[in-house]
């Protein structure tokens, strides 16, 4: 399993103060996501002139978490899974989801750590 990128997700019930937020810490709003998951959750990728990244979610409740992409979905949450962690409980969270131009799963640890770890559909056409 390889990492391509690493980087905070905070889901929130106000993300448009959030985003303000990081705008005024000089991120820039990169590509937005709408309709993800049951909850039709919306995605804001943000990037700043260091190359850190950082994502803010419209959602239902308050987490921290953090986002891993990875190069094999499935590796991962092995990976995760035999250090003890679990794919999320939450009803919008304990499967994969396909948003069309990538797959991810929330994986919780015993201890509360949230990764969101997600793999990019790449065509091969």
């Amino acid at each position: 399993m390889k990492i391509t990128s690493f980087n905070p997700l905070i889901v929130t019930k106000d993300a448009e103060s959030a985003i303000k937020l990081f705008e005024a810490l000089g991120f820039e709003r990169r590509h937005t996501k709408d309709s993800i998951g049951i909850e039709n959750v919306t995605d804001v990728r943000m990037k700043d002139a260091n190359g850190f990244h950082v994502d803010v979610s419209q959602g239902s409740g308050e987490w921290t978490m953090i986002r891993m992409n990875v190069d094999n979905l499935e590796e991962a949450i092995e990976f995760l899974e035999a250090r003890g962690f679990h794919k999320a409980r939450h009803e919008a969270a304990n499967k994969t989801v396909d948003t069309g131009s990538s797959r991810f799963n929330i994986m919780v640890s015993a201890t509360g750590t949230i990764f969101a770890v997600s793999q990019h559909i790449k065509d091969n056409d």
